[in-house]
């Protein structure tokens, strides 16, 4: 898979060699790829997942490219399972120099991403089978047609009997539903009587309800219930669904991998989303413990014990899948659920220290930035974080990398790609910085929910928040790829990341929030179920995902690993309908 082949024909009499380097790593000189040997053949694989880079030249410096004698440097985006052709021979305008022809592809591969075209349509078709079925249902109109096609039954009058006897059993039926109707009419006048008589006695105070509360809001049925959002476990299960498929390895595609350095991919999505909601909960959580008079000292003892858990869960996850004991030592403490565990004690240990216990400026001048002014010392306390960042990235000397200092972020080179031994671990300290930051921006959505209640203001406020987050991001990298002041990098969790993945989880989260709590034309699933055992279905794939039934061994082809990890993932999906079904769910 993400190769082609390339053979060089040589008619020179003197050595050549081939270099190249894709275009993905960014300002890098090319690299020797291989030797062609006088009036001799080379083949050679090439990356076809970025565009390539490539030049002949002649033996003449085994270091780089030498322009001396050279074909010019060519870019070039190779088909996967492509076959190219480049002839080299002799100038013979100059004898100094060797004259390359253009890259010759002798075949015409099929479209790589056809799997994914082909998943989807199945994915879009199941949904609106799914959606239609569902309305149907919930309008009756499987009923209305059989029904309709019952009553016609015995409306029309059987083929063997006259006319005559078909209008005598129309006018029986239509009698019958008539008197029915007129019953119907007497019960609900009756009804409407008794109705007026006891609403009467109950404003006259009646000996029965004087001893009776009668005040709505007190009563056990009308008291306004507790607001769940099923955008919010809707849009947790988007996130834990896509986690799942591309730990799976996404069917082999590269956009379904981490971005190598700068940029993004569908990857490096998921992870700082699962981190905003952590966020958007915790607004909720922690007001509903308030509300029931739960001492901060018992709340912070509950959020130490849920970071212990996450961070010893995220240990076994790191030793999960292993053919041999454990080495001390060697183990990696780092991890996706140590950085939740972090990011979850530092962040709502903060805002435990400023929470609100009641909104009693809702109807003061300055209420509609009540959810930013109430927490004005939660923000600096943030804007502190994002300055140590900001610092150690800037201001901190990297032994062996001397273009950090000067090339924040673009200078920290990838090991793969680059060719380096520069450590860096995504995610590490440094990076827990600013996904509190994340987390924070998270629970800036969850006070949104929580002091405004009107759809209109919620929804002006997320978008709002979402394209002033993207714009930000996007000025921070110069609208590029790798020559901003801060670049889009997940590897180091840079602002930017930060900015533009907060933007869009509130873009997401308002998408959701209207399509399901507000106008109801789609009731979350099915992401909604993984949303409600997000923690279950994490560590359920991440201990299992070698395990049968989940994965087998396949060829290694695009076709055939896609419905694979299509399959795990969707059976972690299963799963969590099934415990959905069983009213079993786990929380930490």
């Amino acid at each position: 898979m993400d190769r082609a082949k390339l053979t060089i024909i040589s008619k020179v009499p003197n050595d050549t060699i081939l270099w190249t380097q894709t275009t993905e790593c960014h300002g890098c000189k090319l690299r020797k790829t291989v030797a062609i040997e006088r009036n001799n053949n080379c083949t050679v694989s090439l990356d076809t997942r970025w565009k390539m880079q490539y030049q002949i030249t002649y033996d003449f410096n085994k270091t780089h490219p030498s322009q001396v004698g050279s074909c010019p440097k060519v870019t070039l985006k190779l088909d996967e399972y492509g076959v190219y052709y480049i002839y080299i021979q002799k100038n013979p305008h100059n004898s100094s120099n060797i004259k390359c022809d253009t890259a010759l592809q002798m075949n015409m591969p099929a479209d790589s991403n056809i799997p994914i075209y082909v998943a989807i349509g199945i994915f879009v078709g199941v949904a609106l089978l799914w959606v239609f079925a569902i309305n149907c249902h919930r309008r009756h109109w499987w009923n209305r047609v059989l029904l309709s096609a019952g009553a016609e039954r015995l409306i029309d009058p059987p083929p063997n009997e006259s006319k005559e006897q078909g209008e005598l059993i129309k006018e029986k039926q239509t009698g019958e539903r008539g008197r029915a109707v007129r019953r119907r009419a007497g019960r609900s006048r009756e009804s409407q009587t008794k109705g007026r008589h006891a609403y009467a006695s109950q404003d006259l105070g009646s000996m029965h309800n004087m001893n009776t509360n009668i005040n709505p809001v007190d009563n056990e049925e009308n008291r306004p219930k507790k607001e769940r959002l099923k955008s919010l476990d809707t849009f947790r299960g988007i996130s834990i669904v896509i986690m799942i498929f591309v730990n799976y390895k996404g069917g082999g595609y590269w956009f379904f991998h981490h971005a190598r350095w700068n940029g993004l991919t569908v990857a490096d999505l998921v992870f700082p989303w699962f981190v905003f909601i952590m966020g958007t909960s915790m607004a909720f959580s922690y007001s509903s413990l308030l509300q029931k008079c739960v001492p901060k000292w018992k709340i912070f003892l509950k959020i130490l014990k849920r970071s212990c858990i996450l961070f010893v869960l995220g240990l076994i996850v790191n030793t999960a899948g292993g053919h041999s004991p454990v080495s001390l030592p060697h183990l990696r403490i780092p991890g996706v659920l140590q950085r939740f565990a972090l990011t979850y004690l530092i962040t709502a240990s903060v805002h435990l220290l400023f929470i609100r216990e009641a909104d009693i400026h809702m109807h003061s001048y300055w209420s509609r930035a009540r959810d930013i002014l109430y927490y004005w010392p939660e923000w600096i306390f943030n804007f502190l974080f994002v300055a140590l960042h900001c610092g150690l990235t800037f201001g901190m000397e990297v032994p062996h990398c001397p273009n950090y200092l000067y090339k924040p972020l673009i200078g920290m080179i990838d090991c793969e790609i680059y060719n380096t031994k520069t450590p860096y671990d995504p995610e590490g300290i440094l990076g827990t910085i600013t996904s509190c930051f994340m987390c924070f921006l998270g629970l800036q959505a969850g006070k949104i929910l929580l002091y405004f209640k009107d759809v209109r203001g919620r929804v002006v406020r997320f978008l709002s928040w979402g394209f002033v987050l993207c714009l930000i991001a996007a000025i921070l990298c110069k609208f590029s790829k790798d020559d901003g002041w801060i670049p889009i990098n997940k590897n180091l969790w840079s602002l930017s990341f930060v900015l533009c993945l907060a933007g869009m989880a509130f873009i997401i989260l308002t998408v959701c929030y209207l399509t399901i709590d507000v106008w109801k034309i789609w009731n979350g699933a099915p992401f909604y179920y993984p949303g409600m055992n997000s923690i279950l279905v994490y560590m359920g794939h991440e201990v299992l995902h070698n395990a049968f039934p989940v994965k087998w061994a396949v060829p290694q082809t695009h076709a055939s690993l896609l419905p694979l990890n299509l399959w795990g993932t969707f059976f972690w999906v299963f799963v969590a309908i099934f415990l959905f079904c069983r009213k079993v769910f786990i929380a930490i």
